[in-house]
């Protein structure tokens, strides 16, 4: 399943599960690098709620972004937008 199928199924259960706007928790995991964590974070709003969790051997930091998201495809395009980022995993 290609990357853009994989958003497709994303937006259509976004649709199916949420009623919108909804407020929508993003979780990231990057290395400890104080650059793409700052780029992470750059991405949202000032409104975001932001937790940042160090691992436990403290090479890796898990990103928790709430913010108000107004259609599923505001989602996908904030998904989008952090493919850039060396190293970050989205779940």
């Amino acid at each position: 399943m290609s990357l853009d199928d994989q958003f497709e199924k994303l937006k259509e259960t976004l649709n199916k599960e949420l009623n919108w706007p909804t407020i929508y928790m993003f979780k990231f995991i990057v290395p400890a690098d104080n650059r793409r964590i700052a780029l992470v974070e750059s991405k949202f709003s000032d409104e975001a709620i932001i937790t940042k969790k160090e691992s436990t051997s403290g090479k890796y930091i898990s990103i928790t972004i709430k913010e108000v998201m107004l259609t599923a495809d505001s989602i996908v395009d904030k998904y989008k937008e952090m493919d850039g980022i060396e190293g970050l995993m989205s779940f």
